[in-house]
């Protein structure tokens, strides 16, 4: 009788745990995931002195490309190369009765890494060099330079054999502060569980570490006997700039999390966790 009796309050424990709250799942909060991206180096994009164009159509050439390929995310600017600056030489050949302009992405040491074409133009609209021509001229070749910058960045990574794409990421992290509870210890144990089985590498010092993982929970009561709970986990680079942060808001009971976290660390962990990964892969991680 007593073994049978055991067994049923056993198995109505188990089926209760199966309901307990579990706020953060599915839901990390309304402001997720910032990624946030260190400035990339400069495109200078100078005026092109071989192209079949006046000083003027060359000028404006540059401009509506650099302008272009603001558009697409690049950070270009229409000027001479500086020391530190990639650049983008325009030229142009002629190929029958057309005129093929060419794109080439050079180092700041000047060092060809890639080029690419735009579309034929005729010889005569080219070098009328009218505004509504250069213009689309340049607005046909930004997606082009863009993808090829793109094609070279990840060949660039993939030569370097200390470069993230070919080995995991080595994250220092300390542990979680400012959680009521168990929080501290849950939710430092749960990321590093996370983490750790999407290929980071954990470390509890910041010798040798690509990245430093800072997590903070912040609470704070609001009406109708709720509690507002927000965790903040801090990606910062090797230099301790800001990488990138994954933000979970929330709110629960109040006073549900003065204990045991429980299930609630775990699916904090989880959800977390992914967002944190892209910050890493967002810098030049390999996701793994």
């Amino acid at each position: 009788m007593f073994s049978r009796l055991a067994l049923f309050l056993l198995l109505g424990l188990l089926a209760g745990c199966g309901s307990l709250p579990r706020p953060f799942e599915g839901n990390p909060g309304a402001t997720a995931l910032r990624l946030a991206q260190p400035p990339p180096a400069r495109l200078a994009v100078p005026a092109p002195g071989t192209a079949f164009l006046t000083d003027a159509a060359s000028d404006s050439l540059a401009r509506n490309l650099a302008a272009a390929l603001v558009d697409q995310e690049v950070p270009a600017v229409a000027d001479a190369p500086g020391r530190t600056d990639w650049r983008l030489i325009i030229t142009a050949e002629t190929r029958g009765e057309t005129i093929v302009p060419g794109y080439t992405v050079q180092d700041p040491a000047g060092v060809d890494q890639g080029a690419t074409e735009g579309l034929p133009i005729s010889a005569a609209s080219w070098a009328a060099a009218a505004p509504a021509t250069l213009k689309q001229a340049a607005a046909d070749a930004a997606p082009r330079v863009a993808s090829l910058l793109t094609h070279i960045e990840a060949a660039r990574r993939q030569s370097d054999p200390n470069s993230l794409v070919n080995r995991p990421a080595r994250v220092a992290f300390t542990g979680v502060t400012g959680a009521p509870g168990d929080g501290n210890q849950s939710l430092t144990r749960q990321i590093r569980d996370q983490l750790s089985k999407l290929g980071q590498v954990l470390q509890d010092t910041d010798q040798g570490a690509d990245f430093t993982l800072v997590g903070e929970v912040k609470t704070a009561p609001i009406a109708g006997g709720q509690m507002r709970v927000e965790i903040q986990w801090l990606v910062k680079d090797a230099r301790g700039a800001e990488a990138g942060r994954v933000v979970q808001l929330n709110e629960v009971p109040r006073g549900t999390l003065d204990g045991y976290w429980g299930d609630i660390a775990l699916v904090v962990a989880q959800e977390a966790a992914g967002g944190v990964r892209d910050v890493i892969v967002n810098q030049g991680g390999a996701k793994r």
